[in-house]
C-alpha cells in the first residue's frame, strides 16, 4: 500500500494562520499530513506567507498574504475577515469535501468556517489552542463556536478531551474522537544509527523545541545548576534562545546551542545524545518530539504533565524538574545504573512504533467519510 493510497478520502481544506517558516510540533504534523508530492491526505492546505524569502515551500502548500495576526480586541474580526477573503480566493471550493480545523482557536478556524459555510468540519485539538482559549476571552469564544459547528472533534490524548470539556462543558461528547498523532513511518522503519556513548563521560542531555513559557526551560536550567555529571544542548529557534540569555547567565549552566534544526538534522542530533529532557509545565497535546526521539533510540526524561504522561507512560523516565534534588537523583541513576539507558531505548522504540503517521492519516480519512 503506497502512502498516497492509504488515506484516500474527501479532499480536505485546511489552514494554519502562522507563518510557514514557524517552528512547532503541530506545524510539522500539518506539513507531514497535507503537503508533499504524494500527501497522506489529499488537501488544499494553507499557511501565512513567511517573513523570509529563503523559505522553501513544500509541494502542495498554499500561502496566504494576510497581515495583522492578533488574538483579541477590535482588530481580531478584521483579521478574520481578511483571512476569509484570502481563503475564498485561494480555495477551489467545488473540490472540497470536508474541512479540517487546525486548533479550536486562532484566526484560521473562523476563517475556514466563513469561507466554506455548510461544509462538514472536523476540529483537531492541538494543545496551544486550549492554552490560549483559557487565557484570552476572544479565543475562548472562537473555541466554543468551533465546538458547536464542527461535526467531529479529534483529540490525540484523553488529557486533551478532559481539558476541552473543562473549557467547554456543554460540548457534545459523542462528537469527540480519539485519534493519536503520528510520526513518519520511515523514521520508525529506518531510524538513524546511534553513535556510541563515550564510557564514563557526562550525561549528554538535549532539549529540542520552542522556548515558550509552558515548555519549562527556565525551570530546567535552575534545576541543572545544582547537578553535576551532565551537559545540556539546546535546539531551538535562534530568537528564542537569545531571549533566554538572562536566565542562562543567572543559572550559570553551560549549554551548547545547536540552532533550530530541520527534521533530519534533529534526528541525527538525537543519535549523539543520551537523554531528551522535556520539562513542560502545563500540558502537551501529545509530545511528538519525544516520540521522534524514542524512534531514534533516545530515552526521554519528562515532567508527567497531561498528554505527555499518557503518550510516554512507562516507556520514558518521569521526574520532577521543579525539585533540583529529585532531578539530580534521577540523572545520577540514569548515568550509573547498568543497563537502564539501554532498557529505556528499547522501551521507547517499542512505544514510538505504536504511533505511525499513516495510521493517523487513515483514521482521519475514515472519519471524513463518516461525516460527509
Amino acid at each position: 500500500m503506497t502512502p498516497a493510497s492509504m488515506a484516500r478520502g474527501p479532499v480536505v481544506a485546511t489552514a494554519l494562520d502562522v507563518p510557514a517558516s514557524s517552528p512547532g510540533g503541530s506545524i510539522e504534523l500539518f506539513l507531514d499530513l497535507y503537503t508533499g508530492r504524494t500527501p497522506l491526505i489529499p488537501a488544499q492546505a494553507f499557511m501565512l506567507a513567511p517573513a523570509t524569502r529563503r523559505y522553501r515551500r513544500p509541494a502542495g502548500l498554499g500561502l496566504l498574504w494576510v497581515d495583522g495576526k492578533c488574538l483579541d480586541g477590535p482588530d481580531f474580526p478584521r483579521y478574520v475577515t481578511a483571512l476569509t477573503h484570502a481563503l475564498v480566493t485561494a480555495l477551489d471550493a467545488e473540490q472540497v469535501g470536508v474541512v479540517h480545523l487546525q486548533h479550536l482557536a486562532f484566526g484560521a478556524t473562523p476563517a475556514l468556517l466563513g469561507a466554506l459555510p455548510g461544509r462538514p468540519a472536523i476540529a483537531l485539538v492541538h494543545g496551544t489552542d486550549l492554552i490560549f482559549a483559557q487565557a484570552h476571552r476572544r479565543q475562548h469564544q472562537v473555541l466554543l463556536d468551533a465546538v458547536h459547528r464542527a461535526r467531529a472533534i479529534v483529540v490525540p490524548t484523553a488529557a486533551m478531551a478532559d481539558r476541552l470539556l473543562h473549557l467547554a462543558p456543554a460540548t457534545d461528547r459523542e462528537k469527540i474522537t480519539h485519534i493519536p498523532w503520528g510520526i513518519p513511518d520511515h523514521l520508525i522503519n529506518r531510524p538513524p544509527r546511534r553513535l556510541q556513548r563515550p564510557p564514563g563521560g557526562p550525561l549528554r542531555l538535549l532539549y529540542a523545541g520552542r522556548l515558550t513559557p509552558e515548555k519549562g526551560v527556565p525551570t530546567l536550567l535552575q534545576a541543572l545548576a545544582a547537578v553535576k555529571g551532565a551537559e545540556l544542548s539546546i535546539a531551538a529557534p535562534r530568537h528564542q534562545f537569545s531571549a533566554l540569555a538572562p536566565v542562562l547567565r543567572q543559572s550559570q549552566v553551560t549549554t551548547r546551542y545547536l540552532g533550530w534544526l530541520r527534521r533530519p538534522q534533529l534526528w541525527r542530533a538525537f543519535t549523539g545524545h543520551d537523554v531528551l529532557v522535556m520539562p513542560s509545565t502545563t500540558l502537551e497535546a501529545m509530545g511528538l518530539v519525544a516520540l521522534e526521539a524514542q524512534a531514534c533510540g533516545l530515552p526521554v526524561l519528562y515532567q508527567p504533565v497531561p498528554g505527555l504522561a499518557e503518550t510516554l507512560s512507562g516507556s520514558g523516565a518521569a521526574t520532577d524538574f521543579t525539585r533540583p534534588a529529585v532531578l539530580a537523583r534521577d540523572l545520577q541513576r540514569l548515568r550509573t545504573t547498568p543497563g537502564l539507558l539501554t532498557h529505556l531505548q528499547q522501551a521507547g522504540q517499542r512505544n514510538a512504533a505504536r504511533y505511525r503517521l499513516s495510521a493517523t492519516a487513515t483514521a482521519l480519512a475514515e472519519l471524513g467519510h463518516q461525516i460527509s
